[in-house]
C-alpha cells in the first residue's frame, strides 16, 4: 500500500438541539414566527458547521437540521409527489413518511442550491457536502401510483437530482453524496446495484469538478451487488465498516474498490458509546493493505441524527482524532483540506 491522502466528513444529518427542537415546537403550535425559526435554524446550523470545523473536517454538512427525513425536502419541492403515513426507516427506531408518486415528479423548486448560497461562505477553509438520496432508494421505499415503474420512477427521480446537484455546484458546493442504503439491504438484487450505478453516474454528469461519493450504508451489500457498485462513474465508494465489521473486511479486501477512492465508514453513529479509535485504526489498516489509490476518506457509519444532540457533537470530536490517526497509521504528514 502506497501512502494516500486521509480527509474527514460526517455522513449526513446531525441530531436537533434542546433550542432547535423547542422552536420548532413552538413555531408547529403558533407559538413562534417563521422569521424567529429562521434565526434559530440558522444559528444551530452555523454551530453544527463550527463543530466540524473545529475537528478538522475537509468536507462539511450544513447539518439538515429541519429535515424529518432524506425524502422529505425533494418530495416538498416537487409536483406529482406527497407525503403519506409513517413506515419505519430500515432496522432504526427512526421514521419516514412514504412518498406518493402520482405521476412523474417535476420540479417546482430546489432543495440546495439556496442553503449553500447561505452556508457555504461559513464552511471555509473546508468544502462544503450537499447530499440526495439515491434515486433507487428514493424509488422503491415509495410508492407508485398505476402505471408508474419504479425503475422508470428511479430515472425521473436521477434528472430532477442531477439538476438539483448542477445548480447546488454552481451555487458553491465541494463535495456531492448520493445515499444509496437500499443496496446494504440482504434483499437487494444485483439488478438494482446495475441500475443505482447507471443513475448515479447520471447524476455525477452534473456535478462538475466537484467530489462525487456513493454511499451505502446499513451493513455492506451482497458481494454481487457491490460488484455492480463498482461500475459506477462516481470519484468515491463510501461502505459502512462498523455496522457488520466482519462482513465488511471480508467484501472489501476481496473487492477492493476498483478504480474509486475508498470512504470508510468507521465511528459508528447508531450508538452512543465511545469508539475504539485503536481498534479502528487496524480495520481500516486491514482493508487498505492491498489499496492503490491516492486518497481515502473516514467517516461516521450512518447519519448523525439518530443519536442525541450532545453525542453526534462528541463523535465528529471523535472522528476528527480517527483521521489524525489513520493519517498517521499510513504514513502521511498531513491530511488533505483543513487542520485545526
Amino acid at each position: 500500500m502506497i501512502a494516500v491522502r486521509v480527509w474527514g466528513s460526517p455522513l449526513g444529518a446531525f441530531p436537533r438541539s434542546r433550542t432547535l427542537r423547542r422552536a420548532l415546537r413552538d413555531f408547529e403550535g403558533g407559538l413562534l414566527g417563521h422569521d424567529e425559526l429562521e434565526r434559530v435554524l440558522a444559528g444551530s446550523s452555523l454551530v453544527v458547521i463550527g463543530a466540524q470545523l473545529s475537528a478538522g473536517m475537509s468536507y462539511v454538512v450544513d447539518g439538515m437540521l429541519e429535515w424529518h427525513d432524506i425524502f422529505r425536502p425533494f418530495v416538498a419541492a416537487w409536483r406529482n409527489v406527497t407525503p403519506t403515513g409513517l413506515l419505519r426507516y430500515f432496522d432504526n427506531n427512526f421514521f419516514y413518511r412514504v412518498p406518493h408518486f402520482v405521476g412523474k415528479p417535476e420540479a417546482s423548486s430546489y432543495v440546495w442550491p439556496p442553503r449553500v448560497r447561505r452556508y457555504a461562505v461559513f464552511a471555509e477553509p473546508a468544502g462544503l457536502k450537499v447530499v440526495v438520496p439515491g434515486p433507487v432508494t428514493f424509488a422503491y421505499m415509495s410508492r407508485a401510483g398505476p402505471g408508474l415503474d419504479p425503475a422508470e420512477l428511479a430515472s425521473s427521480i436521477a434528472d430532477l437530482l442531477a439538476d438539483e446537484v448542477r445548480l447546488a455546484v454552481e451555487a458553491g458546493a465541494s463535495m456531492v453524496q448520493i445515499d444509496e442504503p437500499l443496496l446494504s439491504d440482504p434483499d437487494a438484487s444485483p439488478d438494482l446495484g446495475t441500475l443505482a450505478a447507471e443513475l448515479a453516474g447520471r447524476i455525477v454528469s452534473s456535478a462538475g469538478s466537484s467530489k462525487t461519493v456513493l454511499a451505502l450504508y446499513y451493513g455492506s451489500p451482497r458481494p454481487d451487488v457491490y460488484e455492480r457498485v463498482l461500475e459506477s462513474k462516481v470519484a468515491c465508494i463510501s461502505i459502512d465498516v462498523g455496522d457488520s465489521p466482519r462482513d465488511s473486511v471480508e467484501l472489501l479486501k476481496s473487492k477492493g474498490f476498483g478504480s474509486h477512492c475508498a470512504v470508510l465508514g468507521l465511528i459508528n453513529s447508531r450508538a452512543i458509546y465511545e469508539d475504539p479509535l485503536h481498534r479502528l485504526v487496524e480495520t481500516a489498516s486491514e482493508i487498505l493493505k492491498e489499496y492503490e489509490g491516492s486518497e481515502v476518506g473516514v467517516t461516521t457509519t450512518v447519519w448523525l441524527d439518530l443519536v442525541p444532540y450532545e453525542y453526534g457533537i462528541y463523535k465528529v470530536r471523535l472522528l476528527g482524532e480517527l483521521v489524525r490517526m489513520v493519517s498517521s497509521k499510513l504514513g502521511v504528514e498531513g491530511s488533505e483540506g483543513w487542520r485545526p
